[in-house]
């Protein structure tokens, strides 16, 4: 699976700096070349961004959350 950044066309607010910093991550994280889910969770892993909670990632937590931003406000 390759996982690729979707622009989102519309926001009816801007990003919080918990976006801001996770999209920052994911793209220094996909600028280095890792692009299959297990790769791009352990690298998150490695970085000081968490999910809510603070929990470490998993591909559950990450998949559920890329979601949670994604759907429509």
């Amino acid at each position: 699976m390759t996982l690729t950044l979707q622009p989102v066309q519309s926001r009816h607010r801007e990003p919080t700096s918990y976006e801001h910093a996770l999209a920052d991550e994911l793209e220094a994280i996909f600028g280095r070349g890792v692009h299959d889910l297990p790769g791009l969770v352990a690298a998150l892993n490695e970085t000081g961004v968490r999910p809510a909670g603070g929990a470490d990632w998993t591909e559950e937590s990450f998949t559920a959350e890329i979601a949670r931003l994604g759907a429509p406000e």
